[in-house]
């Protein structure tokens, strides 16, 4: 027999977006059912990096230090690199403290102390291992999920469904949304992660590494481990790999020649790297009654600027709201749901603005780039201009704040 739940939100996915808006609704007194298709223990991410707008908005809700006290690396600065000379270089130490760095937070800490803080609530339930496998309708309009999965198939019944399952969102595709996918990019990133000795000093910059074979980041993460990330031309990795393992691991040490003991010695099979498609995305709607995506399901943006976590909380923050007033008054209609995407959509589009800017000035070549660029941020590193663009890349939309608690109401 299938399990029932009644519940007034179900959010579906469990990442920073889902358990951050789940947090925040049943701080609102509101029911909330979260479905995750993966076990704790299963959870992999290569981002982890979390900008200052994210850090404030997660020490409002008591969640960052002991998010952090899991273990975590602070990072100053990000640093565009070719050979000797920085080409570009963001110093994220002229921000104000304490969120005046960059930090790398292995994913599993920041989720598992956002549960450990949802399920002090009576009101909240998780269902991990279950995928959605359908949504329920009631009178033309989304009423809940079906969440399937080895621990049992699950109706879950809701006032309002919360798409925050990433940017292949199942529940994006089963409400009939179209993902709204550009290849603006046209990149693709090779994925390893390296151990390092407990004795080396962790790597205190994010840096982008410009070389023959595409640019190459690296970070990095807790905690003696490093993050490297090769870019490559879309759909290229095939043949690179067609090569031979051997073949793929000297690219990766031309490029990054510092690391070429750990990548000889660690990268033993293909499995010991990930390819990540790269692409910028915005649904055609963010809404349907009794339905809002949020994060990646929503937008989908490229790994450039590290700024896929500050966008999943800073949208959970600013739907709590407004999701809060809307079932506190009976009304989760797309037309009322649909002043989420009104008030954040010039934020995204702003930040989709900022990352072609940056993809460009990392690609880019020329004696602009090489010797001219340099020469101009070192002029404008004290200026208003370098603090009010260090800004934006940190902070994104500066007034999104936390509201109070409010009520939610049920009907």
């Amino acid at each position: 027999m299938m399990r029932e739940i009644d519940t007034d939100v179900c959010v579906v996915g469990g990442g920073p977006a889902g358990l951050v808006l789940a947090l925040l609704m049943l701080r609102s007194g509101a029911r909330v059912t979260v479905v995750e298709c993966a076990r704790a223990h299963q959870r992999v991410a290569r981002g982890e990096i979390l900008q200052p707008g994210a850090m404030e908005l997660l020490d409002a809700l008591d969640v960052l230090a002991s998010a952090r006290a899991r273990g975590a690396h602070e990072h100053h600065r990000f640093l565009v690199i070719e050979g000797e000379r920085v080409l570009l270089e963001a110093d994220y130490r002229l921000l104000p403290a304490p969120h005046d760095h960059l930090l790398s937070v292995p994913r599993p800490h920041l989720l598992d102390e956002l549960l450990a803080r949802c399920r002090r609530s009576p009101g909240f339930r998780y269902l991990p291992g279950r995928r959605a496998g359908a949504l329920l309708r009631r009178e033309g309009r989304i009423a809940g999920v079906i969440a399937e999965g080895p621990p049992g198939r699950c109706a879950v019944r809701a006032r309002v469904v919360v798409g925050a399952d990433g940017r292949f969102s199942r529940i994006r595709r089963l409400a009939g949304i179209g993902a709204g996918r550009a290849d603006a990019f046209a990149q693709d990133v090779l994925w390893c992660t390296l151990s390092t000795p407990p004795e080396e000093p962790p790597v205190r910059d994010v840096r982008v590494y410009r070389t023959g074979g595409g640019p190459v980041l690296v970070y990095g993460s807790w905690p003696n481990r490093i993050q490297i990330g090769w870019t490559l031309p879309h759909r290229r990795y095939g043949h690179i790999a067609a090569l031979g393992l051997d073949h793929v691991k000297e690219r990766l040490v031309r490029a990054v020649p510092r690391y070429a003991t750990l990548i000889r010695d660690q990268i033993r099979t293909p499995a010991d790297l990930g390819v990540l498609d790269v692409f910028s995305a915005r649904a055609e709607r963010w809404v349907a009654d009794g339905l809002v995506l949020i994060g990646d399901a929503a937008h989908t943006h490229s790994p450039i600027g590290a700024q896929g976590i500050n966008l999943a909380v800073q949208d959970a923050v600013v739907l709590h709201p407004l999701l809060a007033r809307a079932l506190a008054e009976g009304d989760t209609s797309a037309e009322r749901l649909a002043e989420f995407e009104r008030r954040r959509g010039p934020d995204i589009a702003a930040v989709m603005r900022m990352q072609t800017l940056q993809s460009r000035a990392i690609l880019s070549q020329g004696a602009f780039t090489t010797r001219v660029r340099p020469r101009l941020t070192r002029a404008l590193r004290h200026t208003p201009i370098y603090r009010k663009i260090l800004q934006r890349m940190a902070y994104g939309n500066p007034s999104i704040r936390i509201a109070d608690a409010g009520v939610c109401g049920r009907t």
